[in-house]
């Protein structure tokens, strides 16, 4: 899969929603268990992407990826934040179950939960992008807040991500024993340095040329 292919991908991740429909009635919002069982799948196919991503191996073409895909997620994240709120849409209200809405609901919750799995395993790129865009922070700081309000995220294998991103980037203070499950060392002897979610920085005289952070 060469580049242009691959970002094609990605947007299709970023931009397909996966509204619920439905018209059963239960004691729960019979909207919104619908809508968490498809979410199952998305995160499937995102999880599927990043792993694609890592097999890479091309640090460069890594961050030309992540930068493209960077900025298409915030884009998206940023519209479907004006659809809900000039809908008064509530994170803890009812499914929407107007189709815009959905949408809207739906980019929120996967496109959060994509950008915790890209921070977590690819630390160094994100923080290189992230920490120079005070308009990205807002943005995910009001992600998380709005999916730890709707109830998607309060069982599963999912449930950690919120917190952990936010630990990650600095939004919420660390747990005494927060570890980035995803970090890899790559300073053990014999290990070439290709892993560009490292914490660490580059062994002496081994220069990555990076691109200018975004605006």
């Amino acid at each position: 899969m060469d580049l242009l292919q691959f970002l094609a991908f990605l947007f299709v991740l970023l931009l397909s929603g996966t509204g619920a429909t439905g018209t059963l009635r239960t004691s729960l919002d019979p909207s919104l268990e619908i809508y968490k069982k498809m979410f199952e799948v998305k995160r499937r196919e995102q999880l599927l992407a990043l792993k694609n991503l890592a097999q890479l191996n091309d640090i460069h073409q890594q961050y030309k990826i992540l930068d493209v895909m960077l900025k298409g997620l915030f884009k998206v994240l940023e519209d479907s934040r004006t659809v809900l709120t000039a809908a008064d849409v509530l994170p803890d209200g009812p499914f929407p179950q107007d189709e815009k809405l959905k949408d809207a609901f739906s980019h929120v919750v996967e496109n959060t939960a994509f950008f915790g799995d890209v921070v977590l395993r690819f630390p160094r790129i994100v923080h290189y992008y992230f920490d120079h865009n005070s308009n990205w922070n807002l943005l995910i700081r009001w992600g998380i807040s709005f999916c730890n309000q709707t109830g998607v995220f309060d069982q599963g294998p999912h449930s950690p991500i919120l917190s952990l991103m936010a630990q990650e980037l600095g939004i919420s203070e660390k747990d005494s024993d927060f570890q980035n499950p995803f970090k890899i060392d790559r300073t053990e002897a014999g290990v070439q340095w290709c892993d560009p979610g490292s914490p660490q920085s580059p062994p002496p005289g081994f220069e990555i040329l990076l691109p200018q952070p975004p605006e």
